[in-house]
């Protein structure tokens, strides 16, 4: 499932601009769809103008029926009716979404006979002083198991011992749940941390929902600003 918002804060249109000759809506779905590591891929969206670039290019779309906070809640309603075991969250402004990651992500999954995990995520290691610095810039810990114990977009751990080694590890916002995790989701009322931070993955946690994070050395690029379609367009190349 790909949930893809037409009018978002930062950049309102940004998966409609022109990423090397098709819109990055389009070139996120393509590149999840050439995953085949998916029953089915779908853009759920409540834009009639996503939803068309999608369909009219031969591709599968869901219109959202009622107006959502997060793209869990979108994708909640978009399965209510679907059979499937586990679901996988693309964000729309992925262009570059690869195999090998979903892969990984996909993997915890295989032998969590007591089903001990209710979604997971992917993080990877940042060390950019202006990306751990940045409040766009989501930042995970995790236990020794690598669970997540929370998310900020401050940087964690705070550095009080400047000779230690700190390892910062951004969130990138793609998610494996199983079905129930979402359909929880819908259903329970943002926490404080989750309306403080702006970070709907808080609400798993303050909820006690385990998080599984798998580490990834694939950065990729979110476009989240109009520099970061500059920077997409240059990898294109």
């Amino acid at each position: 499932m790909i949930p893809a918002r037409y009018s978002a804060s930062r950049f309102p249109g940004k998966l409609m601009q022109d990423l090397g000759g098709k819109t990055v809506i389009l070139r996120t779905y393509e590149a999840t769809v050439a995953t085949n590591l998916f029953d089915e891929v779908y853009v759920v969206t409540d834009s009639d103008l996503i939803f068309q670039e999608i369909t009219a290019n031969g591709g599968k779309a869901i219109m959202s029926q009622s107006k959502h906070q997060s793209g869990s809640d979108r994708i909640a309603e978009a399965i209510e009716n679907i059979q499937c075991d586990i679901v996988v969250n693309v964000q729309g402004d992925e262009p570059f979404t690869e195999r090998s990651s979903l892969e990984k992500l996909l993997s915890v999954f295989h032998n969590d006979f007591q089903k001990s995990i209710d979604l997971a995520s992917l993080m990877v290691e940042i060390n950019d002083l202006d990306d751990i610095n940045n409040p766009n810039t989501v930042k995970v810990i995790v236990d020794q198991n690598n669970f997540a114990l929370y998310f900020s977009r401050s940087p964690i751990p705070f550095p009080r011992e400047l000779n230690f080694r700190v390892k910062y590890f951004k969130h990138k916002g793609v998610y494996a749940f199983r079905k129930k995790a979402l359909t929880d989701f819908k259903k329970l009322p943002m926490g404080y941390l989750e309306a403080t931070e702006k970070i709907e993955c808080i609400r798993y946690l303050e909820y006690g929902k385990n998080i599984k994070m798998v580490e990834t050395l694939v950065e990729g690029v979110e476009i989240d600003t109009p520099a970061d379609l500059e920077r997409a367009r240059h990898l294109w190349k």
